[in-house]
């Protein structure tokens, strides 16, 4: 007997709900709007360029007293932050002059100090970005975002009408800001991992969004005599199976690697699993209400007269 998450035949009223949905889209927005403003994300190395170390003590240190140790080092002021435990430490050094040579001996410098007086001290990674690098490589995270957003806006359009086209960006612009608000609530860094992430979930939500949108479609032209909330109502039921199970076999996969996972995938993990929630409830609650708003019925109704009028004229 097959596993369904979601019985068949569903008629659950999601249409009802859509005033709760959007009172509880804009409260997010603009929550997660605010926390990029005033915390701003933890730009990694990538984007801020400089030397990062990962380094793995065996007991805790104390975060003053290794801060002090480092910049006695005479490398620079450093900035210290813990990476998934107390015993992991994210080292941040201004990258020195000269080429990967000059690295490297930055590096040995802050290894044969922290090995005298930390027993049992291992650097797990390395990474240097020049400020030339990390500028061209915030233009390019930008313009991938920008881009993805706006051809996903034309697919839409294109594919179905205008209207579906701006539910889904709504919908699409909701699900970024916010996983972006997680990053500045929780100040996890923010590297090209986590843009990547960002791409994906842009890319696994509109594959929801349009699976929606097409049964709607489909559904306005089948019962040209139902009312638009009835018609939004059957699709995301008809649709609700298979967006329940995808999501959950997704979640499913990601949680084993957020928790059981090594820490460098730490961040991207937990963009994809914040995504993944955020992009399904935009998809059943948000997007597709909206259509309401943005009164889709009567325009797919002339639309389709039009069609037919223009299919009679070739006749």
């Amino acid at each position: 007997m097959p596993l369904k998450l979601v019985p068949d035949n569903t008629n659950i009223g999601f249409v009802k709900l859509r005033f709760i949905a959007f009172g509880l889209t804009l409260l997010l927005t603009i929550g997660a709007a605010g926390l990029l403003a005033v915390r701003g994300l933890n730009l990694g190395v990538d984007f801020v360029g400089g030397l990062t170390m990962q380094v793995e003590f065996a007991q805790a240190p104390p975060l003053d007293a290794l801060r002090g140790r480092v910049n006695a080092v005479g490398v620079g002021e450093s900035a210290l932050q813990e990476f998934g435990n107390d015993r992991t430490i994210l080292i941040r050094l201004p990258l020195p002059e000269g080429d990967q040579a000059a690295v490297q001996r930055v590096v040995a410098k802050v290894r044969t100090a922290l090995e005298k007086d930390y027993q049992g001290v291992k650097f797990a990674r390395v990474e240097s970005v020049s400020g030339k690098v990390s500028n061209e490589l915030i233009n390019d995270g930008l313009w991938a975002v920008g881009l993805s957003m706006l051809f996903v806006a034309l697919f839409t359009w294109f594919r179905f009408e205008w209207y579906f086209g701006v539910s889904t960006v709504v919908a699409l612009v909701h699900d970024v800001v916010v996983t972006m608000g997680f990053f500045a609530l929780t100040q996890l860094e923010f590297d090209l991992n986590i843009v990547a992430a960002v791409l994906t979930i842009i890319g696994y939500s509109l594959n929801d969004k349009v699976v929606i949108d097409d049964r709607i479609r489909e559904n306005l032209r089948k019962y040209r005599q139902m009312d638009i909330k009835g018609i939004i109502d059957l699709s995301v039921n008809e649709t609700l199976p298979r967006t329940v199970m995808t999501s959950v076999t997704l979640l499913a996969a990601l949680l084993a690697l957020l928790f059981l996972g090594p820490e460098v995938i730490f961040g991207f993990t937990a963009a994809m699993v914040l995504g993944i929630i955020v992009g399904t409830y935009s998809s059943i609650f948000v997007s597709s209400s909206l259509l309401i708003s943005l009164g889709v019925k009567p325009r797919a109704a002339a639309a389709e007269d039009k069609r037919a009028k223009g299919a009679e004229r070739i006749g």
